[in-house]
């Protein structure tokens, strides 16, 4: 993901410093950012504990009003309603099949996740692109949220 994230920066000229860490434990000071995105993130981290404390050191690195984008794959997408809440994902690459883990987010459980870390939920919606008319059954669910000031 870095190096295409590079590819983009450099296509449409933009400086982006880019860094691979733990989503646990990011390696920024409190009070960095404005805004911060985590799109396809928290769904692969793996048990309770895992996914509070990346969502707490998204709160610490945030800096007082910071926002941030999260984006999470939905638990009612057609392809999930036979499968449990954690489970694993074939990827096919060209040498092999991967199987990457998932934990498969409701949008209430999600929203629950960011306001116990003391976050305000400014928005919470699907994807633009889903093909189903209920907005249950995207493919993403998405939260812009708000850090609250203390």
């Amino acid at each position: 993901m870095l190096r295409f994230a590079r590819k983009y920066s450099d296509k449409f000229k933009f400086s982006a410093y880019l860094v691979q860490a733990d989503a646990a434990s990011l390696p920024f000071a409190p009070d960095s950012f404005d805004w911060a995105i985590a799109i396809a993130t928290y769904h692969h981290m793996q048990g309770s504990e895992a996914r509070c404390s990346a969502i707490d050191d998204l709160r610490r690195v945030l800096k007082p009003d910071g926002e941030a984008l999260i984006t999470v794959w939905n638990r009612w997408q057609p392809g999930f309603w036979f499968r449990p809440k954690e489970t694993f994902v074939s990827w096919q690459t060209k040498e092999e099949v991967l199987y990457r883990y998932y934990y498969l987010f409701s949008r209430h459980e999600l929203e629950n996740l960011v306001r116990q870390s003391g976050f305000r939920v400014l928005r919470s919606f699907s994807e633009d692109s889903f093909h189903f008319p209920l907005r249950q059954f995207s493919r993403n669910v998405c939260l812009l949220i708000k850090k609250e000031t203390d």
